[in-house]
């Protein structure tokens, strides 16, 4: 028998004798060593190990015994696992076993007593190990001879526990045939420090190209346990192996305590200062570096296997060199899968639809939800929302999202397809029905209604939950159609997954969403800080600009790694993204906005796009945007993107926001950058010839575009039923376009809401040759799918 087997001999053909951990870590040592991965040393006491130590204590009848009559008594479980764990507690070590653990020890310690991890590693005969992944215990700050004897021995009885007894019934697996390795590894020293977890796959969405890092203050078990809000950062791989630093999120977790190491046992638990609690465990380069030897390990597996490999890893780092160590990588398993999205369709019978309709108004989105009704009347009680309700509404502001993200659905009085409700909707993937004119009277909270979208244009509100179906729909399949395909895109959250559409890119990326919902404080009042006077707004800024010395690098780094993770999404398809364009009353909104904004009669005709962005009251907060684009290129690595001005009213507007882009380093031309325009005011078809000479393409924007010609606020319920952007002046407007563009081989697009509600108008512009559609994410398989029957 072969007790001990050092890491440095171990390879995955012992994977029988060591376990997957054990098996997966021997492999890392010897195929990643040279590649300066650190990994700490350690030892296997293998299964044989394990069977020596049953029968030399004649524990294998007992322990059958005591099955059998938990068997045949399953409410006896806790009872079984007790006894039968005693019975290997209490037995003592065989010498020879005994003796060559104490001795593999030593020679790990070079003869003085270090501190080790004991992990417990299942194995058998003809089961993969990671059908044992957390069945088993592991003990951690071990160290002294006779502690790593009695933690050995407690590794091997907790292939007893409740929970592994439980599993193995469930999954038919003999407890007789599943033996036990265990792992004796040197213990990082992260509990001055810190460590967690990192997969090279995002494991909400699947998507590959991305090492998702999470990480907290002390041992990692609190991030493997979940017992704190750790730090999460995500970094895109593609372009860090092309030498960038493209760290596309920091997420600041409470990690309102930690695992240390305790005196008079293993660890211990305890709070984190506050202060500590609001900085990052890991710098920016530390998370690079990780990620880094992320993709290493992911690399070698895929080629070990002869096949892509995401990997689940774990990483401490040690408080006394500054190294961060593996500490263990095993393939992940879980997410590795390509999302599908579901198409609806209501089953009730016309019967039922006509008896059960309540109302009905203009449809967001393509789905169906059923569930009780929550009438909110204001702001102020949008607290009384609870998750799965539906809310009906007069109408929304920014003030509403946290109970908007709660909601299964939302039903306005009034609005049209680009109010606030329709658009805040679209980003979060819910139904909503605006303009319905009189849904507040007609419905009243608690009611169980269903919401319908799947119809088209028009969408119905019915009493009571009426049956429908959802189909999930593949996101492998290519389709070929006529047309450059891409989508309009908002909110960062939903681009990994979106990433799966079949797509040429990104043809707009809107950073109002990014600015609102996560930066929240308006630009200025970033750069002119003194400004503000009230106390609890500054508070308010200084707890959301926490581990930031400069409050403009906030700013900046939160839109890059926001924005670019869009980017990355879809890299290396073209991303197209828009620089701001909230109107003043929205900025006002923002933390601080009152400092800062005029107040404006018509808005939607005020300081908005490229007039904010040369005006004195914007300027410096303009040029924060400039240069979170730039840092997206030239420090993330992400040329996909090409920038889009928007609103421009005039030649003489574009020259002043074309010069501020220059003298920040975005110009034209630079490493494949492409500066485009927003086509959407009457002035821009009218002078489209100027305007070619000035910019490398344009993209429709149909909303602004109908409000502008027929001279409708697109915001006014009253005015809905004139706002279409199918009206024969619209429709010239467009031709117009297209036409001078095309003149002057400018490229042109459609990003408006136009072509995603009305398939007719999207055959039109391919048929006079538009050169890409840009739909919202919920009309793209409809879409494809009328051009595809």
């Amino acid at each position: 028998m072969q007790f001990i087997k050092k890491f440095s001999d171990i390879t995955m053909h012992d994977l029988p004798q060591v376990g997957g951990k054990n098996a997966s870590l021997g492999q890392m040592i010897q195929g990643l060593s040279k590649q300066q991965i650190p990994i700490p040393d350690g030892f296997a006491v293998t299964v044989d190990g394990y069977w020596h130590f049953l029968t030399n204590n004649a524990l294998t009848d007992a322990i059958k015994q005591l099955l059998i009559q938990w068997h045949a008594n399953p409410a006896t479980l806790e009872q079984t696992s007790k006894a039968i764990r005693t019975c290997i507690e209490q037995a003592p070590i065989p010498a020879d076993l005994q003796q060559a653990i104490i001795n593999a020890y030593n020679e790990l310690c070079h003869g003085n007593d270090c501190t080790v991890a004991v992990r417990s590693s299942a194995t058998a005969e003809d089961l993969p190990s990671a059908s044992f992944a957390g069945q088993q215990e592991s003990f951690l700050n071990i160290h002294g001879e006779q502690a790593v004897l009695d933690a050995y021995k407690k590794c091997l009885s907790s292939l007893f526990t409740p929970r592994a007894i439980l599993y193995r019934q469930q999954q038919n697996i003999n407890d007789m045939r599943v033996g036990l390795s265990v792992g004796i590894q040197r213990m990082v020293r992260s509990d001055l420090a810190c460590a967690g977890v990192a997969f090279t796959i995002d494991t909400e969405t699947g998507f590959k190209d991305v090492v998702l890092i999470n990480g907290s203050w002390g041992l990692g078990e609190s991030v493997v346990q979940g017992s704190v809000t750790p730090d999460s950062f995500l970094v895109h791989k593609p372009t860090l192996k092309q030498g960038f630093k493209p760290l596309l999120k920091k997420e600041c977790g409470s990690k309102t305590t930690k695992i240390i190491y305790a005196k008079n046992e293993s660890t211990q638990e305890v709070p984190v200062e506050q202060t500590e609690q609001r900085r990052y465990c890991l710098t920016d380069e530390e998370i690079l570096t990780l990620a880094r030897m992320c993709i290493a390990i992911e690399d070698y597996y895929s080629t070990q296997h002869g096949t892509w490999t995401p990997m689940d890893i774990e990483w401490a780092k040690d408080g006394n060199d500054g190294i961060i160590y593996i500490v263990q990588a095993r393939p992940e398993t879980v997410f590795s899968h390509k999302p599908t999205l579901a198409h609806y369709t209501l089953t009730a019978s016309d019967k039922e639809k006509v008896a059960h309709l309540i109302i009905q108004g203009q449809s967001i989105g393509k789905k169906i939800v059923s569930g009780p009704a929550r009438v909110v009347m204001s702001s102020q009680q949008t607290s009384t929302v609870q998750p799965g309700e539906i809310i009906i509404t007069h109408m929304t502001d920014p003030d509403w999202l946290p109970a908007m993200q709660r909601a299964a659905g939302i039903v306005t009085d009034i609005g049209g397809r680009t109010c606030h409700a329709a658009i805040v909707s679209r980003e979060l993937g819910i139904p909503a029905i605006v303009g319905t004119g009189k849904a507040t009277t007609a419905i009243k909270t608690g009611d169980i209604i269903t919401l319908d979208c799947s119809q088209g244009e028009v969408g119905y509100i019915y009493q009571g939950a009426l049956a429908y179906t959802t189909k999930e729909v593949s996101l492998d399949t290519q389709t070929a159609i006529p047309i450059d395909l891409r989508i309009n895109i908002a909110d960062p959250n939903q681009a990994l997954t979106l990433s799966f559409l079949p797509v040429q890119g990104v043809g707009l990326a809107r950073l109002e969403f990014i600015i609102a919902n996560t930066i929240k404080i308006h630009p200025m009042a970033l750069i002119e800080s003194a400004t503000i006077t009230d106390a609890q707004l500054n508070n308010e800024i200084d707890l959301l600009t926490t581990g930031y010395s400069s409050k403009k690098d906030f700013f900046i780094d939160t839109l890059a790694q926001q924005a670019g993770t869009i980017a990355a999404a879809f890299y290396p398809r073209p991303v197209i993204i828009r620089l701001s364009d909230f109107k003043s009353n929205e900025y006002r909104n923002l933390l601080g906005g009152s400092y800062f904004e005029p107040l404006e009669e018509n808005p939607m005709l005020g300081l908005r796009g490229a007039s904010r962005y040369y005006s004195p009251l914007y300027e410096q907060a303009f040029i924060l945007e400039c240069q979170a684009m730039k840092k997206m290129r030239n420090e993330m690595g992400l040329t996909n993107i090409k920038i889009m001005i928007p609103f421009v009213r005039t030649t003489q507007e574009a020259e002043k926001v074309l010069t501020i882009l220059n003298k920040e380093g975005l110009q034209s031309g630079d490493n494949g950058l492409e500066i485009l325009m927003m086509c959407e005011i009457p002035s821009n078809v009218i002078l489209m010839e100027q305007f070619c000479s000035l910019f490398d393409g344009f993209s429709i924007g149909s909303n602004d575009l109908t409000q502008m010609t027929l001279a409708v606020d697109r915001d006014s319920g009253q005015l809905s039923n004139l706002f279409d952007e199918r009206n024969e002046a619209v429709i010239a407007m467009i031709t117009l376009a297209i036409e001078g563009a095309q003149r002057n081989n400018k490229p042109i697009g459609i990003c408006g809401q136009a072509p995603s509600d009305y398939p007719e108008l999207a055959e039109f512009l391919i048929d006079i040759g538009i050169d890409y559609i840009s739909l919202n994410p919920d009309s793209v398989l409809p879409f494809i799918a009328r051009f595809t029957k």
